[in-house]
């Protein structure tokens, strides 16, 4: 397992971490005793950076972590959660509420990194106002110890690091293989800043793996589709063919600290710790990716001036 220091916080993170989603069951049903094993597992393989959110399986992914980490295990992992979330309001007092709650499920007395969830569903306003002053006090409380910021749209988590109240950002499907928007200008911002990255959805929502997510748009799938079959030089003969030089495509970019796997099973968690030696894309495949989507996003523009 490879280290790295994750921006100014100087925590020392395993740059493959455990993505809390699958935990809770939210793309398919799983098993309780199987997925405490898998995360003792990760743990004993060198993974120390577990990442999850209230919202995954309403509460449940935080509820199986906190449970594989007691008797001692706590010490052992970096622990990020995520404030608030769909549906809910961000004000300060909700925002409190939300972490609160999480530390119980967690059954712990403190998070790591508290993050706050996808900011594009609220104003700019309500987050500087309301949501990040929270999350101070806790700061303050010695409840969490570091404050990051989640959303795929690149320009926010830009306007947000302009701030300089923020050691984190995490963004999704931004810097994988069919769209790598990310590096242009958020990654050398934040490495600027001392800042620490999260990639999320290296596999595009499940694109990259040949399974795509239902929810996704077929429009979008195919437009997908049609940068994939651009990619057939990287494929691999072994099902699921890019998988391998997703992962390894994120796992090599020095300016991302922390690359999330989203495995359910000991079985694709293996899989992917077998990409963590240090080995990433040929030199001359890495600048043919590059070329290939520069500066064009997969997703559709977002009305981001509105928030």
């Amino acid at each position: 397992m490879e280290y790295t220091t994750f921006g100014r916080t100087g925590l020392r993170v395993s740059k493959l971490g455990l993505g809390g989603a699958p935990l809770g069951g939210v793309f398919g049903p799983t098993d309780e005793r199987d997925i405490e094993k898998m995360i003792h597992e990760a743990l004993e393989s060198g993974i120390n950076f577990i990442d999850t959110a209230p919202s995954y399986g309403r509460g449940e992914s935080e509820r199986r972590i906190g449970s594989a980490l007691k008797g001692g295990r706590r010490n052992e992992a970096v622990l990020a959660s995520k404030a608030v979330g769909p549906g809910q309001s961000f004000d300060y007092a909700t925002t409190i509420r939300s972490v609160e709650d999480s530390l119980e499920r967690l059954q712990t007395d403190w998070i790591d990194l508290l993050q706050i969830h996808d900011v594009e569903q609220v104003p700019y306003e309500t987050i500087v106002n309301e949501t990040l002053p929270a999350l101070e006090k806790l700061r303050e409380d010695g409840k969490i110890r570091y404050i990051g910021v989640s959303t795929r749209i690149l320009s926010l988590l830009e306007r947000y690091m302009g701030l300089n109240r923020f050691d984190s950002i995490q963004f999704y499907a931004r810097y994988m293989l069919i769209d790598h928007t990310a590096k242009d200008i958020v990654l050398p911002l934040a490495a600027e800043k001392e800042i620490g990255v999260i990639n999320g959805s290296v596999l595009g929502l499940g694109l990259l793996a040949d399974t795509p997510a239902p929810f996704l748009r077929p429009n979008l799938i195919d437009e997908a589709t049609k940068r994939m079959e651009q990619l057939e030089f990287l494929r691999k003969t072994a099902p699921h063919g890019l998988v391998e030089p997703a992962m390894r495509f994120s796992l090599s970019q020095p300016a991302i600290h922390v690359t999330l796997t989203g495995a359910a099973t000991t079985d694709v968690l293996r899989k992917n710790l077998a990409f963590c030696e240090g080995q990433g894309l040929d030199p001359e495949e890495l600048q043919r990716v590059y070329g290939l989507f520069q500066g064009r996003s997969l997703f559709p523009a977002e009305k981001e001036e509105d928030k």
